[in-house]
């Protein structure tokens, strides 16, 4: 395995932990209709606190990482358009069932793929957005930041892609190390699909995921 795997695993586990922090009194809810990057550092400053405060987390719990995923992910990441973009011209062929058992298999992929960057995430962890530099009225923007981590001299460079919808942002793509997210999956999705079509890439997604 790569660094640049190392790293990207680290990295997607950010998007698949940035609806982990629940909100409480003390806290204030990431404000997804505000300026991107700081909704992005609002949500990983909070998601940080809570995975550092989560045993179950630390220790590996899958349940613990799945129920996370499962239940608080959707507000802030758009996994239907991460699953779309990375199936391509492949994703008009395939029946509303067939995407929506896409969706699913794909999110189920990553949390189970990527769960062990979970455990790495320590009291040196920190995550910090860089200016915002494009279009304040964009509606697809891509956020800078760097990840820090104790055992790392050197930052992780990490690029966010967001799109303002109706709800505020959402996250659906991610760059570390020039390598976009769903880039990558997508030329798997293709081989997959082109071996067995879009049911054998679903089976083949959940078998991962198990």
């Amino acid at each position: 395995m790569t660094l640049s795997f190392l790293r990207l695993s680290a990295c997607v586990t950010f998007l698949l932990t940035l609806a982990v922090g629940v909100p409480t009194q003390a806290q204030t809810k990431p404000d997804a209709m505000g300026a991107p990057n700081e909704f992005v550092q609002q949500v990983a400053d909070q998601v940080l606190a809570a995975l550092k405060a989560d045993a179950a987390v630390k220790a590996g719990d899958t349940a613990r990482i799945n129920q996370i995923v499962d239940e608080l992910i959707l507000p802030y990441v758009n996994f239907e358009k991460t699953t779309r973009l990375a199936a391509g011209r492949n994703w008009r062929e395939a029946t509303p069932e067939q995407k929506a058992a896409l969706v699913k298999a794909f999110r189920g992929t990553l949390a189970r793929t990527y769960s062990g960057a979970f455990t790495r995430v320590d009291a040196g962890t920190a995550m910090k957005t860089l200016a915002f530099r494009g279009d304040a009225a964009a509606s697809d923007v891509v956020i800078k930041s760097q990840v820090m981590q104790s055992s790392n001299t050197q930052p992780i460079a990490l690029d966010y892609r967001l799109e303002k919808t109706a709800d505020g942002w959402k996250i659906y793509d991610l760059n570390v190390e020039n390598i976009w997210l769903i880039e990558n999956y997508r030329n798997q999705f293709t081989q997959e699909i082109s071996k067995s079509g879009i049911d054998g890439l679903i089976a083949a997604l959940n078998k991962r995921a198990q």
